[in-house]
């Protein structure tokens, strides 16, 4: 028995060690992922610390994001202001790490949703086939044709303006690029041999899908959903910048940058700070994404 054992271990133990090298190789020749996981950590782990400390009632950034005076008006980028001061003294710094959850959360929640529902449509559509596919898809054309800023100004002046109200707005329209490549996806699954041989021993539809379709659609959803984040942030920010998201003095990248546009000469830093912050979370996604998708057809 413990011989038997040790032989396991000996077998796992040179597999251990070809994963790794082949990890490390891909890392080596891949260089977009490390950048875009590094920067996607980053961002997402300063959601996560704000909001733990916003929930124990503690404070992670240097100063208030709320307060005001706690420096020298308009003073530029310093030790101790490190993206510098605002119109009203405020720390620059401390309220774009506080403005990081609401970015995150959105992007998140969105793309989530318009995973799991798209997912779900366009493989039921797929499976069903007839009219059930037909109605399906014209709908979600439907939904796909519908602007984005309109809706979200619909959803802002029916039950006002806010992050949860912007959020819902987003995940009612952006679902249907999701339909549409799960559809696809799945109507080339549908035709391979092991689905034919599932249908034959009398496996129902559902549990076809479940158990056959979805793994195979996931990984194509995936890299999808990682590339899309960054639209989604971006998108988020520009109905902030047009004052359909959280209203001041809240922190809100979209916002600081609409608020901070007429000090683009005298104090270039204040909407160059949270723009560039924008920047970095759509760049990253966009790096993470390119990087699984690479990873995924060299394996």
């Amino acid at each position: 028995m413990n011989r038997e054992v040790e032989d396991d271990q000996a077998i796992a133990g040179p597999k251990s060690e070809s994963r790794l090298k082949s990890a490390l190789t891909l890392l080596r020749r891949n260089k977009e992922l490390p950048v875009g996981a590094t920067v996607v950590v980053i961002l997402i782990g300063t959601a996560i610390a704000v909001e733990i400390a916003n929930l124990l009632g503690r404070q992670i950034t240097p100063y208030n994001p709320l307060a005001q005076d706690v420096g020298p008006v308009l003073a530029p980028p310093s030790w101790t202001h490190l993206f510098g001061t605002d119109l009203v003294g405020s720390d620059v710094f401390s309220r774009v790490v506080a403005a990081t959850p609401n970015d995150m959360a959105v992007g998140l929640a969105v793309v989530g949703v318009a995973f799991l529902l798209g997912t779900i449509i366009g493989t039921a559509a797929a499976f069903k086939g007839g009219i059930f596919d037909e109605v399906l898809m014209r709908f979600t054309d439907v939904v796909f044709a519908l602007p984005i800023i309109i809706i979200a100004m619909v959803v802002a002046v029916t039950l006002g303006p806010g992050l949860i109200n912007m959020t819902v707005a987003l995940m009612i329209i952006w679902w249907p690029p999701y339909a549409r490549l799960a559809r696809g996806q799945a109507l080339t699954i549908k035709h391979q041999s092991y689905i034919e041989a599932a249908r034959f021993s009398g496996m129902g539809t559902g549990r076809m899908i479940v158990k056959h379709v979805i793994p195979n659609v996931f990984t194509t959803m995936l890299v999808y959903a990682t590339l899309d984040l960054g639209i989604v942030i971006l998108t988020y920010a520009g109905l902030s910048y047009l004052g359909l998201s959280v209203r001041p003095p809240y922190p809100d990248w979209g916002e600081m940058v609409s608020s901070y546009q007429d000090y683009m000469i005298a104090a270039p830093w204040l909407p160059l700070v949270p723009g560039l912050i924008i920047v970095a979370g759509v760049v990253g996604f966009s790096l993470l994404g390119d990087g699984i998708r690479d990873a995924l057809e060299s394996r």
